[in-house]
């Protein structure tokens, strides 16, 4: 199983799958579950499989791969519910935590919400290019250990795991 993030927000849910230069990345979501499955780099495969805690409209749901995780953001069927949970069943499972660095109260945020989905859904040639320009230059400084570093401007939270 893939180390998971979630958070809550009006009108998604936000799952993040750990795992670094995945490949063969499959997501089906479903009304009532999630299934991800992917191979990393060294062809580890990960396996997961939530029963969520709420129904979704999977039509309007959606992921992202990046180099370090997979994002998945699915829409909540009743929005402006809060979710205490992910899963269906009252229980934490080991590899699922809260992300605590972007939960909070969303009362009146969904200006927030709708940047952030925006961002997401934006893939574009300039923010890569500017993304290994910043790595070339970190480089350049004899710096690599920074780009462990957070404030060098990786926004997954998988980085630091």
């Amino acid at each position: 199983m893939a180390a998971t993030l979630w958070y809550d927000r009006p009108r998604y849910v936000y799952l993040e799958f750990c795992v670094e230069d995945s490949t063969d990345v499959k997501v089906t979501i479903e009304d009532q579950r999630l299934v991800f499955s992917c191979k990393n780099a060294d062809g580890v495969e990960f396996y997961n499989e939530i029963n969520l805690y709420a129904r979704v409209n999977s039509k309007d749901s959606r992921e992202k791969r990046s180099d370090r995780s997979i994002t998945c953001f699915m829409r909540k069927w009743k929005e402006k519910v809060a979710w205490p949970r992910i899963t269906k069943e009252n229980i934490k499972p080991a590899w699922l935590s809260v992300d605590f660095d972007n939960w909070r109260d969303w009362e009146d945020d969904e200006e927030v919400e709708r940047a952030m989905v925006e961002q997401y859904a934006e893939v574009s040639w300039a923010t890569g290019l500017r993304t290994m320009q910043h790595i070339m230059w970190v480089l350049g400084k004899g710096g690599h250990q920074a780009l462990g570093d957070p404030a060098v401007g990786f926004p997954s939270r998988c980085w630091r795991r």
